[in-house]
């Protein structure tokens, strides 16, 4: 028998049709001497009707168990009243089976397929082959394809071409550490997977194609978090002859569309900008969340003179008092108060404030040292009303952003402030050109050297710090899916940002020379924007983590369980590679 229809399907317009359907058991009942199997394919799940008088296929039908591969062949009928199944697409038709062939058996499962039960990720990955079966799954990497598709399409009718750019390239400094890649044919030398096609998309422009895109494998040799994979997947944009509004106008047409057909939802443009240092001020993130309302305020000119030398010594050493206003948030116990304490400290802060609002005035230990006006003016500023919670925290300004930002996220996932049906679109833009390193001593750039500053005929060694970038980074649902920025399209201005960086001509030369070279032949202005796609489809797909969107993923350090990867090679290809594996350093 020869596949005719896919199980998932199968409606009201087939009925009476002869048809052919394959896939796996997800589950087989017998019912009063019929039969019924739910079969299982990519696109869904249909019944099948096995009934006694089929003495040849009902016996077949009664040695099958879970996950059997099977064809049947049958006619597609109503289903009887009363037996109707709303939660699939097929629940109004089922298959009266005239044929059935086992294709395979399966052996006994490690986990349960047909009902969904919570599995540790080790046994889901390790036999990720049975994982991926399940249906949401399925529906993951189905969705997956088609926002796929409706990118490529939308580009495509927007005049862009499809490039390819190199796996094996050289290894340049972009951020994380680079995979190495042994050359066997030049021994001594190394290629780099790419983290990502940044030059040779910047070449594409010198080159004359002016309108680019590619959907990109990047890698980059880091710690994992829920949200980075050593590989994962980018889709790449590059134009010329533009600024910085025609990227953001096309990207936010693109996701306007694409969010029409997959999910029929209606995104307003344009969308909200808001710039770093406001998102920083107000959110204590340059990936705010604004899909709940409460906000960070600042206190630290109001309470410059304050008798609580927490916050006084904290604003004259050129710190910062900040706060929270959390909704009902005086109902909270000691214990919840104690445990935002404990958050905070895990960003570097030195314990928290609170003070509780209430119909006759404030309470908390520390009003003793606050004038009247001093609380009138926290009150208005947060607008807070009776029966609300006032966090403060004073130190250092970056400490108590980061501090403040992760605990207002806190707050909303705990007291459901979040309006998880929302999809929140945002630019942050305006974004500082460089970034002091501490451990170097030297300043570095916050996105990448070959980012164009606002003002390129004004930065010098000696406002570099207070020079802006232009940079944007696309927010959605407090999650960074892209960032990008107009390029430095001239050799001198390259060269005189590298010479501010403390990168000299020659480690110029070394690492980005023949991008340097490339800036000489008439180079046009250009400028671009990648966006993660894995993060994409996880937000689309109100998954938590890129995992659930990754056909293979790696686990924590970098494993595949599946495959046991990474492993020792055998002697006889290292000594191909001119390679000797130096015992590991404790």
């Amino acid at each position: 028998m020869k596949r005719s229809d896919y199980c998932g399907c199968i409606g009201e317009a087939d009925i009476g049709k002869v048809i052919v359907v394959c896939g796996w058991v997800h589950s087989c009942r017998n019912h009063g001497g019929v039969i019924f199997i739910d079969l299982r394919d990519r696109e869904g799940i249909l019944q099948i009707v096995i009934q006694p008088e089929r003495k040849d296929i009902f016996k077949i039908a009664e040695s099958l168990r879970n996950e059997c591969v099977v064809a049947i062949e049958g006619i597609v009928q109503n289903r009887p009243k009363g037996t109707l199944n709303f939660n699939v697409s097929t629940g109004a038709v089922e298959l009266v089976a005239t044929n059935l062939e086992i294709l395979n058996i399966s052996s006994c499962l490690p986990f349960n397929i047909s009902n969904y039960v919570e599995v540790c990720e080790e046994l889901r990955l390790k036999y990720r082959y049975l994982d991926l079966r399940r249906t949401r799954l399925q529906k993951n990497f189905v969705t997956r394809h088609k926002i796929a598709q409706e990118i490529r399409k939308f580009f495509n009718e927007n005049d862009f071409l499809e490039i390819e750019t190199p796996f094996l390239t050289k290894s340049t400094p972009e951020g994380a550490r680079d995979f190495l890649v042994p050359s066997r044919l030049n021994h001594g030398n190394f290629f780099a997977l790419p983290q990502s096609p940044q030059i040779f998309k910047q070449i594409l422009m010198i080159s004359g194609f002016d309108k680019y895109y590619q959907f990109v494998r990047c890698f980059r040799d880091e710690d994992l978090r829920a949200d980075r994979q050593p590989e994962f997947t980018q889709i790449d944009i590059e134009m010329s002859f533009i600024t910085e509004e025609d990227i953001i106008t096309i990207v936010e047409k693109m996701f306007m569309e694409v969010f029409k057909v997959i999910l029929n939802v209606n995104i307003k443009l344009p969308f909200e900008k808001i710039s770093y240092a406001d998102a920083m001020l107000n959110y204590g993130s340059d990936k705010p969340d604004t899909r709940f309302e409460i906000k960070i305020k600042d206190f630290s000119e109001e309470l410059k003179n304050n008798k609580f030398s927490i916050f006084s010594s904290a604003i004259n050493n050129g710190g910062v008092v900040r706060g929270l206003c959390i909704p009902k948030g005086a109902a909270c116990s000691r214990s919840e108060i104690d445990e935002f304490i404990k958050f905070v400290n895990e960003y570097g802060a030195n314990g928290l404030s609170w003070m509780k609002v209430t119909d006759t005035g404030v309470e908390s230990n520390i009003v003793k040292y606050f004038k009247l006006a001093e609380l009138n003016e926290i009150i208005l500023k947060f607008n807070a009303k009776s029966g609300d919670l006032i966090i403060l925290l004073a130190g250092e300004e970056k400490i108590v952003a980061q501090g403040l930002g992760a605990l207002r996220i806190k707050i909303g996932k705990k007291y459901n402030f979040i309006d998880k049906s929302k999809f929140n679109f945002l630019w942050v833009v305006d974004f500082p050109l460089v970034k002091w390193s501490k451990e170097e001593n030297k300043w570095q750039s916050l996105h990448h050297p070959f980012t164009a500053p606002e003002n390129e005929d004004f930065v010098t060694k000696e406002n570099i710090g207070s020079a802006k970038a232009k940079a944007y980074d696309i927010i959605l649902n407090g999650v960074e899916i892209g960032g990008g920025s107009i390029r430095i399209h001239k050799s001198n201005i390259q060269k005189k940002i590298f010479d501010i960086l403390n990168i000299s001509n020659e480690s110029a030369v070394e690492k980005f020379g023949f991008l340097l070279d490339a800036l000489t032949y008439g180079a046009p202005p250009h400028g671009g924007l990648a966006l993660g796609f894995d993060r994409l489809c996880a937000l689309i797909l109100k998954e938590d983590s890129i995992r659930e969107v990754i056909a293979f993923p790696k686990v924590q350090k970098a494993t595949d369980p599946l495959s046991n990867a990474p492993t020792p090679v055998t002697d006889k290809q290292l000594k191909e590679l001119g390679i000797c594996v130096a015992a590991k350093v404790v």
